[in-house]
């Protein structure tokens, strides 16, 4: 065996260490804290985040299901790859009074609820359809920032560029559609009266 090799095997055991001490309880090195802590952030990444209904807005009409909600995080993925979306209150705001349109989707668990309870009215008076989904983690991971976002509006007819690269001339197209299915979609939401 070489150096390099037993260096792995045993920052190996360490890990494997610090994991079952922290499921055991146990008291663990300062050392090996480190390791653990990264261990556990894999983890919870790949995890579903999940919020029970009583913490969702009870203004959050209408809430995107489980087959729309993939579709919409498509979408925000694809679209904030191509510039064109708009994170955040005041953004969002800016963007509807300079008379953009696009889709609105905002997060069903921010509180006070009152930060954004004045979109869905903006968005009606614009005539921009919206849709709130469960999760403000979820939709600010979708739209490519780390921290949680309460709102983004996709907006494709954006003047901004998006950075060209040399496989990219089929993406737009396909984003385009996504976009057209999530909007008529949206829209079917809104026209129905839930009581």
């Amino acid at each position: 065996m070489g150096k390099s090799e037993k260096k792995e095997k045993k920052s190996k055991e360490v890990k494997e260490k610090v994991v079952e001490s922290i499921v055991d309880g146990a008291d663990v090195d300062m050392e090996d804290v480190t390791v653990a802590k990264v261990e556990k952030k894999t983890k919870k990444e790949k995890e579903e985040i999940i919020i029970p209904l009583e913490d969702l807005s009870p203004i959050a009409q209408p809430l995107a299901q489980k087959k729309l909600l993939k579709k919409l995080h498509k979408t925000i993925k694809k679209a904030s790859k191509q510039r064109q979306v708009k994170r955040g209150v005041k953004e969002v705001v800016k963007g509807i009074r300079k008379g953009e349109k696009g889709l609105l989707v905002l997060a069903a668990d921010i509180t006070p609820i009152d930060i954004i309870s004045h979109l869905p009215v903006l968005s009606e008076d614009a005539g921009i359809p919206y849709v709130f989904v469960t999760s403000k983690e979820e939709l600010g991971h979708a739209s490519a920032t780390k921290r949680p976002t309460s709102c983004v509006m996709v907006c494709p007819d954006q003047k901004k560029k998006p950075k060209k690269k040399e496989g990219d001339d089929g993406k737009e197209d396909d984003y385009k559609e996504l976009y057209e299915e999530c909007r008529r979609e949206v829209e079917q939401l809104d026209q129905k009266i839930v009581f």
